[in-house]
């Protein structure tokens, strides 16, 4: 695990705002830096579809992405992309949410990277030079052991994206438990650190509260297929 800094005695704890994909290792992440006194999560960042508004990949509508900000009571900073979106116009938006950050007193960023170092390294050098500090809390943790620790703990967490070239397609819309598990092809990341999947967290230790979802259509788009999350009126 990434180490945090450390502050003795009097210091206040280091502000950090989480990376927030709406689903399983980033709510993760939120729990284990909860169980850290040298750092305080003051603000989820997500990034929005503009076109869609939802989070990209995952598909999350807005509203779900607010309700879990406020189980976790924590206020949600969002980023709004354009639809199609280029790297620089990524880049770009995303640089501003980060000089925000700054001016905020905000002094790093936390991602739920598991082991890409790829993307581990991109995060690092876009940060270079803000001021912000890249961490990574669940960074090369086993993820066998993880994804049946989160099931252990009461995460809930529904499938949302399957890449259908290494999952069956029948997967999306399930919940992550380990009768999911057990009927994983060999080879599939556990926690779908390589794309096999994506989800969406709905309850847990890291929420006051579980937030009432419904199944939505199932729709295949773009070689994925998503099924549609609604929050439960």
């Amino acid at each position: 695990m990434a180490a945090v800094c450390s502050y003795s005695g009097a210091m206040k704890p280091k502000k950090l705002w989480l990376s927030w994909s709406s689903g399983k290792d980033s709510a993760w992440t939120l729990y284990l830096l909860r169980q850290q006194a040298d750092v305080e999560v003051v603000a989820l960042l997500t990034t929005l579809n503009g076109h869609f508004d939802r989070v990209a990949m995952h598909s999350t509508r807005r509203e779900l992405v607010e309700a879990q900000a406020r189980a976790a009571g924590l206020p949600l900073v969002t980023v709004p992309l354009p639809w199609p979106c280029s790297n620089e116009q990524y880049e770009a938006a995303m640089g501003k949410a980060c000089a925000r950050a700054g001016a905020e007193g905000v002094e790093a960023v936390a991602f739920g990277d598991l082991y890409l170092q790829d993307v581990r390294q991109y995060r690092v050098e876009k940060l270079a030079g803000t001021g912000l500090e890249p961490v990574f809390p669940v960074w090369g943790l086993d993820t066998r052991e993880l994804v049946r620790e989160m099931i252990a703990a009461g995460v809930k967490t529904r499938l949302v994206c399957v890449d259908p070239r290494r999952l069956p397609r029948e997967l999306a819309g399930r919940d992550l438990d380990e009768a999911l598990l057990r009927e994983l092809p060999e080879g599939v990341d556990p926690c779908g650190e390589n794309g096999e999947f994506h989800s969406f967290v709905y309850g847990g230790p890291m929420f006051h509260e579980e937030i009432p979802i419904e199944s939505g259509e199932v729709v295949e788009r773009d070689g994925f297929v998503f099924a549609d999350v609604k929050l439960r009126r």
